[in-house]
């Protein structure tokens, strides 16, 4: 892992570079200044510490937001709250019954028709690798971990988890192993498969693939991501579907750069896909329509001297209007605008240095726009009305 991050990082460097040797400054726009509203989550039952929130999720008119609690003693249990009007939250109830998944930190949700699914982490074991556990909401509406064994999301094939989505007819789960991309898939979320040796997500003579995320397209699955290939010195943006989530087909996607290109979130908008990653030292943006990837705008530019490799935390869309969240490799930012441009910063209630312990990221329906923020010390919730995000 350690090994694949510096590969990543030193492919990024050199992007940059030889961005910077070229590109001339831009007149910057004007920054967005909403009026966010903070929500302030109650600490759940049990052990004292405080909040963390790590992402969001709404369907159906409730709002879902998850993390953990942490102690000042390095302790942590799983959290998770619900509202159906974004001002009154409750905690949702957890009954975590492995060792792991009493101590984990939930980390990606998603919801469909009245179910919840979720992600959680917690470091651990000889090596200290990420101790990967999935959870479902119970009829009773008792969020709890699914049962597996250790090598489902671990063990010496492991490489990561990213995030889970949830579809018309199941739940997907995105990550990568020792062989490449991989899936995970499941009906009702109580049990996942994986599928870690596909011949399109996996890696092969010409492709090292990473996969990073997905999204529920109608008529299928979409997963995106990057590939290094012999022909290129940095990694290339690529995309695979699949109509069930177990048979994957690539689609290529254009770099447009001979520097580090990606994608790292895809949301669904109008008639197709808009996906956002890196292109060179700015964060780029490519729109998929009839089945054809194309190049689109550009927003942001990435930090010259970040001391972490930049990426883009929250994507979401609504009616042309895109509102994402990025690292620029040293601080957290929010940018709003179209797949075509005319993109403008928008303003943070909290602008955290980007590490391991710090979040910022972005959910939406269509009425309302909600931010998490972690600082590390305080996680917190802001929710504002899309026009006040959006353009101007």
């Amino acid at each position: 892992m350690k090994r694949w991050s510096a590969v990543v990082a030193l492919a990024l460097t050199a992007s940059l570079l030889a961005a910077c040797s070229s590109a001339g400054d831009v007149e910057r726009p004007t920054t967005l200044r909403p009026a966010w509203r903070a929500i302030t989550l109650p600490v759940p039952p049990g052990p004292a510490g405080r909040v963390a929130v790590r992402d969001a999720a709404v369907c159906d008119g409730t709002w879902y937001v998850v993390g953990a609690v942490l102690g000042p003693d390095g302790a942590s249990r799983p959290a998770a709250w619900q509202s159906d009007d974004l001002r009154t939250w409750e905690p949702v109830a957890l009954a975590p019954s492995a060792y792991y998944a009493r101590r984990a930190i939930l980390g990606s949700v998603a919801c469909r028709d009245g179910h919840v699914a979720a992600l959680g982490a917690r470091s651990g074991g000889a090596h200290g690798n990420p101790r990967t556990t999935s959870w479902y909401l119970r009829a009773d509406g008792t969020l709890v971990d699914a049962r597996a064994p250790f090598e489902l999301f671990g063990g010496p094939a492991a490489v990561s988890v990213r995030r889970v989505a949830a579809g018309p007819a199941g739940w997907l789960i995105v990550g990568n192993r020792l062989t490449g991309g991989a899936v995970w898939t499941s009906s009702d979320a109580t049990s996942f498969r994986i599928l870690e040796h596909d011949p399109a997500l996996s890696s092969d003579a010409g492709h090292r693939t990473s996969v990073l995320d997905q999204v529920a397209d109608g008529t299928g699955w979409t997963v995106v991501g990057r590939a290094e290939t012999p022909d290129r010195a940095a990694p290339a943006p690529l995309a695979w579907t699949s109509p069930d989530g177990t048979r994957w087909t690539r689609q290529e996607v254009p770099a447009t750069t001979g520097g580090f290109a990606d994608l790292e979130r895809v949301v669904t908008d109008r008639a197709g896909l808009v996906a956002a990653g890196i292109r060179d030292r700015h964060f780029g943006l490519w729109r998929r329509t009839d089945g054809v990837w194309r190049a689109a705008g550009s927003f942001g530019r990435l930090a010259t001297g970040g001391g972490e490799p930049p990426f883009v935390s929250g994507l979401v869309a609504r009616d042309g209007t895109l509102l994402a969240t990025v690292s620029d490799g040293d601080r957290y930012r929010a940018w709003t605008g179209t797949a075509d441009g005319g993109w403008q910063p928008l303003a943070l209630p909290v602008t955290p240095r980007s590490t391991g312990d710090t979040q910022v990221t972005v959910a939406a329906d269509d009425d309302a726009v909600l931010l998490l923020t972690d600082d590390g010390s305080t996680g917190r919730v802001w929710a504002s009305a899309w026009s006040a995000v959006s353009p101007g």
